[in-house]
């Protein structure tokens, strides 16, 4: 699958502990009518955790330029450090990365078994972004766009 170009994420949830979030590139639209979004989250992710307590989630498409999120966010680090330097803002009360290509912010509608991950399907309540190129995951590393070949 190192082959299959992805775009970039953070998923992102709010629970008691303050904003949690990971880098995940196994998201995408599930329905148009009605407009829904899934998210594939490991088991183990605290992240998880926050979108279980939440019962919502946010995804910000990460630009060419926020591979170092990406990588910030893929760590085990305490989740108040992810975000102790991030520019973010709440949106339908999750938090969502400024600067972000794209950002959508859902309902969590239910979490469904996807082996070492669950598959969040969410119903989205609000979407934006300030557009520009993506960042994308290929061959093992995080490339903008135009470095696929």
């Amino acid at each position: 699958m190192a082959r299959l170009p992805t775009g970039v994420t953070i998923v992102s949830a709010t629970g008691a502990e303050g904003p949690a979030g990971a880098t995940a590139n196994a998201v995408t639209s599930l329905s148009l009518e009605p407009p829904l979004m899934l998210a594939c989250l490991d088991r183990g992710s605290r992240t998880l955790t926050r979108v279980r307590e939440a019962g919502r989630f946010g995804i910000s498409v990460l630009g060419a330029d926020q591979a170092e999120l990406a990588r910030g966010f893929a760590t085990k680090a305490p989740q108040s450090e992810k975000f102790r330097d991030v520019s973010h803002v709440e949106r339908e009360g999750v938090p969502l990365i400024n600067g972000a290509v794209a950002w959508i912010a859902c309902r969590l509608l239910g979490l469904h078994d996807g082996g070492d991950h669950e598959i969040a399907v969410g119903e989205i309540l609000d979407l934006g972004g300030d557009g520009g190129d993506p960042l994308v995951f290929f061959g093992g590393e995080y490339r903008p766009l135009d470095a696929i070949r």
